[in-house]
């Protein structure tokens, strides 16, 4: 399972509608994607230009072949990179200890 979270910022404060409309048609897009199990986008109340991408994948294999699918060549590449920073952690998942 690769687990991902990324910290992104919105360089300009105009754009952040923009972003959060394209961040809503990628996680549409990822969602359909084969070895997802969850893509989920978090909008900051504290901070309106900071978003949270939380993403799970089955396996290195999907979450690689994510990068090729529409979500991220067409929206996530072209429209939302240009306009944020990024910070980018692939992270393991900690398990519960027994009660």
């Amino acid at each position: 399972m690769i687990y991902l979270n990324l910290w992104i910022t919105v360089t300009e404060t105009a754009d952040v509608a923009f972003v959060a409309e394209y961040f809503a048609k990628c996680m549409t897009l990822s969602r359909r994607e084969p070895g997802c199990v969850k893509y989920e986008v978090y909008h900051s109340q504290r901070d309106r230009k900071r978003f949270l991408i939380v993403e799970q994948w089955t396996s290195q294999a999907t979450w690689e072949a994510h990068r090729t699918g529409r979500a991220f060549l067409e929206i996530y590449e072209p429209l939302i990179i240009p306009k944020v920073t990024r910070e980018p952690h692939v992270c393991d998942r900690l398990e519960p200890l027994p009660a």
